[in-house]
């Protein structure tokens, strides 16, 4: 994969490491197709994704840019999986190299790296959950280093355009994991750049009752 990746440009990848890739790729697509479930697909994934691994590091070790449905493939399936941090190493290639996402995703890749995070940890029920004037969900390191993601993630992709909803839940992202870590003056203005860029964010509420508690931070 290395070596067809170096002499590459900006073409769609030919190589035979690269046909033989997504060969497996598509029969992969193939068996997750016939998964229903949600959960049950996400847990594939997380299966198949070693098959990858070795692929992926050749491309990012010695590629100069041509465009890879199963690298793109790869970088979304590890954000369904929440392995945040093996997809932003792929993110930060194909953006830098302009990589068109694969057809059936219709969006940039700057897009899917950050609505499908956002999306990810909110699943996970990150939001703050204020009882009695406080936060109640404990601080922990998964918090710190989630935060630390999107922090890269909206560096990555500041210059990139995407419709305003999309980058609203970045900020809304970021603005639920600062409240938890009690940054609330962060959390605030993150939660209030979402709310302005989409009103229908569902912010509100976290904006007043977060309102007190940055003023006297």
């Amino acid at each position: 994969a290395a070596s067809a990746a170096a002499v590459s440009d900006d073409e769609p990848q030919t190589s035979d490491a690269y046909l033989l890739t997504k060969a497996a790729l598509l029969e992969d697509r193939r068996r997750l197709s016939d998964i229903k479930s949600i959960e049950r697909k996400i847990e594939a994934k997380r299966d198949m994704l070693p098959t990858y691994e070795p692929y992926i590091t050749g491309v990012l070790e010695a590629g100069t840019g041509a465009n890879d449905d199963v690298l793109m493939t790869v970088m979304i399936w590890y954000l369904d999986i929440g392995d945040i941090a093996k997809a932003i190493p792929i993110a930060e290639y194909a953006l830098a190299h302009n990589l068109q996402s694969p057809d059936q995703y219709q969006r940039s890749a700057a897009t899917i790296l950050v609505e499908e995070t956002a999306d990810t940890l909110l699943r996970k029920d990150i939001k703050p959950i204020w009882k009695e004037g406080d936060i109640q969900n404990p601080i922990s390191d998964d918090h710190r280093v989630q935060l630390e993601y999107l922090q890269v993630i909206e560096t990555l992709t500041a210059q990139h355009d995407m419709h305003d909803q999309v980058r609203a839940k970045l900020y809304k992202t970021i603005g639920y994991l600062y409240a938890v870590q009690r940054n609330y003056a962060g959390a605030l203005a993150m939660l209030t750049r979402a709310l302005e860029l989409d009103k229908n964010c569902g912010v509100k509420k976290d904006i007043e009752r977060l309102q007190p508690k940055a003023g006297s931070a």
